[in-house]
């Protein structure tokens, strides 16, 4: 990919010189370029929240109320895992963030799980099935509350930037319910 969008652009820019419309390729990419910036502020300002709140919910304990309530989940899922594991509290904070829609939030969490899942794996070369269910969870990922994409619709002024909620939680639980079965049935 680094090596075709150099030509794409420097194609675009011959092509649009040639065909004399300079002036509507540069007001394009400024506009593009202050939509891009605009969307970007939205997001970052709906990330800073909900990784604010999961600090908040993280050092009040909640967190750790939420693991053990959600612990036979887990447990189901990831059944060669130790209740004690570090790598549960990751797991959790990571279906957490996913379920709420923050999948931005979710990766750097979920990366300090594979990290934790591979201190505890016996086989040091291959994936674990635990590893393995995080990754199809992380990719499928029930979400709830579409947050990223709620905002995204927000910041190009859809009419009801939520109207897209229940065919997300109806897609992504077909996706883990799948993922799921797939990795319990397939993985040796």
């Amino acid at each position: 990919m680094n090596r075709i969008w150099p030509w794409i652009l420097t194609i675009s820019l011959v092509v649009g010189i040639f065909n004399g419309k300079v002036q509507e390729m540069t007001t394009g990419l400024f506009d593009s370029s202050k939509s891009a910036i605009e969307t970007c502020i939205n997001i970052f300002g709906i990330i800073s929240l909900w990784c604010g709140l999961m600090k908040i919910a993280e050092k009040t304990g909640i967190i750790n109320k939420a693991q053990k309530i959600i612990f036979p989940i887990i447990h189901f899922l990831f059944p060669n895992l130790k209740k004690d594991s570090k790598a549960v509290g990751d797991i959790a904070m990571n279906m957490t963030a996913n379920i709420i829609g923050l999948g931005n939030v979710a990766t750097p969490i979920g990366i300090k799980a594979m990290e934790e899942l591979q201190k505890e794996n016996k086989e040091k070369t291959k994936l674990s099935k635990e590893m393995m269910m995080l990754l199809v969870l992380n990719m499928s990922s029930i979400q709830l509350i579409p947050t990223t994409v709620i905002a995204l619709r927000a910041s190009y002024g859809s009419a009801n930037p939520t109207e897209i909620v229940l065919p997300v939680i109806l897609a992504s639980f077909v996706a883990v319910i799948i993922g799921v079965i797939i990795v319990k049935i397939f993985y040796k």
